[in-house]
């Protein structure tokens, strides 16, 4: 808004000025030019009227050289005085051989001599140099016995007008550079509620604690944006907050509940008559079914209430943790976890991020590979191309989970991110929050979620992080093509 004010100012003054300095400098200029002229006008008349007087008196000898050199010095230019048959009386200074034979074929002396009334006033050019001629004669107009010729160079002329446009411009120049710091000035002071305004929505954008604006700066128009956004601000905030504290609430709340009542189910399971113990068994699973929606709201409440900065993750370092840490349960279900860990270097996430994604992706391949199948997770660099490398834009790491199960069909993977959703025949103990949550912490992260049928059959869930690697960078022996992947061996079946 700033610069847009400034501009608009700057725009006006200037256009103020080219329409008072455009005619003004040719006014000036056509001044200066008269008052040449008229100079060289008066300065022939008096040498005219002091060459007739000389000549009169017999002294025209003596005193004319002098005059006319004095004159010249004066003028800046040339003075020659002719009688009456065109020969030189007088001249300040020496004329050229050819030139001393032809003064009378001139235009201005020759209508000088014929006693032209009225001066002569011409532009010639003399030894490549462009002069302005005046030629006034001697004597009577009718019987004039002599001219004068007075040259002056137009050069003189054009530094006086080039001297006019000269200042014109400069004093130009200062009014603009008074306007710019004027208008500076009073752009900013113009602008301030309107930057207020915007860093409080940035702020609020960002997550921040919201601060009513001040409404009582700028114009009406700005003071009522103003009040609209601290109204709009305080509902939003209010809204907000209602809803992570009804999520974090409604979530902590259910949880001692929950383990109070599976703990009592357990308890249960002595007394219980066998044709019962099926219903018991059902009523355990789906408590914890619940327990782990209620943990799922729980983390997007969290993640909705805290939009954490991604930052550098070592992702094949938390794979091969995870891991670890899954391959016990997988070898208790009889399912093999491989683990392809290649140098993909590191990523951007939200911290905590990729091990809650994890996490979320072994489950539910663990509930849907059958007894024998073999998970795998594998770690892709998107290799870029030649035109790429100088690319600025982030190339990505791409984290496969695959599974050897039943899979999805195009129309079951299309709805999957969806909340609450299960496929139908899904195995029990799911929650439909699984998959929301891995889908909003890539996205949080930068990165996306997507699902593809496997070549095995089963289920590729990809998940793509922005790498943080130069496109440069070497990354193996094939220069930036990524390295083959290290297989890790697999748990064998307990």
């Amino acid at each position: 808004m700033t610069r847009r004010l400034l501009l608009s100012y700057l725009s006006l003054a200037a256009l103020v000025l080219l329409c008072l300095e455009i005619p003004l400098g040719f006014v000036y200029s056509r001044g200066e030019r008269e008052r040449v002229v008229n100079a060289a006008k008066d300065e022939a008349e008096s040498v005219s009227a002091y060459a007739a007087l000389s000549l009169a008196a017999g002294r025209a000898e003596r005193d004319l050289p002098a005059r006319v050199v004095h004159c010249a010095r004066r003028i800046g230019g040339k003075v020659v005085i002719v009688d009456a048959s065109g020969t030189a009386l007088a001249t300040s200074h020496p004329l050229d051989v050819g030139m001393s034979g032809r003064l009378a074929a001139r235009p201005g002396i020759a209508a000088a001599l014929r006693g032209t009334s009225t001066v002569d006033v011409r532009t010639s050019t003399i030894g490549g140099v462009e002069y302005l001629s005046v030629a006034a004669p001697v004597g009577q107009e009718a019987r004039p016995v002599g001219a004068v010729w007075l040259t002056v160079p137009t050069r003189t002329v054009h530094e006086r007008v080039h001297h006019v446009w000269l200042l014109l411009a400069l004093g130009g120049a200062a009014v603009l550079t008074a306007v710019a710091v004027l208008g500076f000035a009073f752009a900013r002071w113009a602008g301030r509620p309107i930057r207020e305004l915007e860093q409080a929505t940035h702020d609020l954008a960002d997550g921040g604690r919201f601060a009513p604006v001040t409404i009582t700066k700028g114009p009406p128009e700005v003071r009522s944006l103003a009040a609209a956004f601290n109204h709009t601000a305080a509902r939003l905030a209010h809204l907000l907050a209602s809803q992570r504290a009804f999520a974090g609430e409604a979530s902590h709340q259910l949880k001692t509940p929950l383990a109070a009542l599976r703990l009592r189910l357990e308890n249960l399971e002595p007394d219980v008559a066998a044709r019962a113990r099926g219903s018991l068994t059902a009523a355990v699973t789906e408590t914890d079914r619940l327990a782990r929606m209620v943990e799922h709201l729980l983390a997007m409440a969290r993640l909705e209430e805290h939009a954490a900065i991604p930052a550098t993750v070592d992702l094949g370092a938390v794979c091969a943790e995870r891991h670890r840490t899954w391959q016990p349960l997988f070898a208790r279900e009889d399912v093999s976890l491989v683990l392809f860990a290649g140098s993909v270097g590191p990523v951007l996430a939200v911290p905590g991020a990729v091990e809650q994604i994890m996490d979320n992706l072994l489950s539910n391949a663990l509930r849907a590979s059958p007894a024998g199948s073999t998970v795998t997770i594998e770690l892709r660099l998107q290799a870029p191309s030649r035109r790429a490398l100088r690319d600025s834009r982030p190339r990505w790491v791409d984290l496969h989970v695959t599974d050897e199960g039943p899979g999805m069909t195009e129309e079951q993977r299309a709805r999957a991110f969806d909340r609450f959703w299960r496929a139908p025949g899904a195995p029990k103990g799911g929650t439909g929050l699984g998959l929301a949550l891995v889908q909003r912490l890539a996205h949080a992260s930068g990165g996306e979620a997507t699902l593809h049928a496997a070549a095995t059959g089963g289920l590729d869930v990809v998940i793509r992080l922005p790498s943080t690697r130069p496109p440069g960078e070497a990354q193996g022996p094939g220069g930036d093509r990524p390295r083959r992947p290290r297989r890790e061996a697999p748990a064998l079946p307990a």
